[in-house]
């Protein structure tokens, strides 16, 4: 994959390719995922469908009281459209209790509760199913640091977590996403109103070409420049990758012995086989 203008039929081959293999590798057959109603969840809703055929797919929507109603809409689309299993859990009577006794608790307390929440509930259920819980966040938000540690961020394996935002637009097109979820403005809907592009404070599309030249092409801060970018964006973003690193490594183990897990003991799971 080159750029971001890709071949979504050979990046579609590669995903669906991976799902099923690191699903069956383990001895699973099914996966369970967080349906939301938005862009990225329905891509991955699509690639396990197409990968493990849609009787081996359980999504879950978990709205909480303060949801649009449009999300849940879109979920059933998004679902029916591919044939998955499908359920809704509120979260409401779990997140309510909790901060009743946290009344001073701002928006970004109740978010990140609400988005562990939701990933502890996932991951009940992949319990029952005997499943994997599939990650939905893409390289766009995983560089920014734009998830919960986790909550969203969480996952046994994750189709999209390579793809910037640009590139899932893409491939939902060739997949045939239903077109009010890949027209809608991403929002992770944790309150009335929220959308990702107004809290971030730019646009996908801006930032993913920053992104990719700044990660995949490695540009130096004076060759972005050249081309183009401001240096208040470059240095905002670089700022953000930066600060959010310890979300995207396993936790830091104090190394005592031979042989560290994930410092110096870095097999595949398939080790051993």
């Amino acid at each position: 994959m080159a750029g971001l203008n890709v071949n979504v039929e050979l990046l579609r081959t590669i995903l669906t390719a991976f799902v099923c293999d690191e699903v069956r590798k383990v001895g699973a057959q099914q996966v369970v995922l967080g349906l939301s109603g938005g862009i990225d969840s329905a891509l991955v809703a699509y690639i396990a469908a197409e990968a493990l055929g849609a009787e081996n797919v359980h999504a879950i929507c978990m709205p909480y009281k303060t949801s649009n109603p449009e999300s849940e809409a879109h979920a059933r689309l998004v679902a029916a459209g591919c044939g998955i299993n499908f359920s809704v859990v509120p979260i409401t009577p779990m997140i309510d209790p909790y901060f009743e006794m946290f009344p001073e608790a701002d928006q970004m307390r109740r978010g990140n509760k609400m988005a562990r929440e939701r990933m502890t509930i996932l991951f009940d259920h992949s319990a029952c199913h005997r499943a994997l819980v599939l990650g939905t966040s893409n390289k766009t938000e995983l560089l920014l640091g734009y998830g919960t540690l986790y909550g969203d961020m969480a996952s046994a394996l994750n189709p999209i977590g390579d793809l910037y935002k640009s590139h899932v637009w893409q491939l939902s097109e060739a997949m045939e996403v239903p077109r009010e979820v890949i027209d809608k403005k991403p929002s992770a809907d944790l309150w009335a109103g929220q959308t990702d592009e107004e809290e971030l404070g730019f646009s996908y599309r801006q930032v993913d070409e920053l992104l990719y030249q700044m990660v995949d092409l490695r540009l130096t801060r004076p060759e972005l420049l050249v081309a183009g970018f401001e240096p208040s964006f470059i240095d905002t973003i670089y700022g953000k990758i930066q600060n959010s690193h310890f979300k995207r490594r396993l936790p830091v183990i104090a190394k005592v012995s031979n042989r560290t897990i994930d410092r110096d003991f870095r097999y595949a799971r398939d080790w051993g086989k």
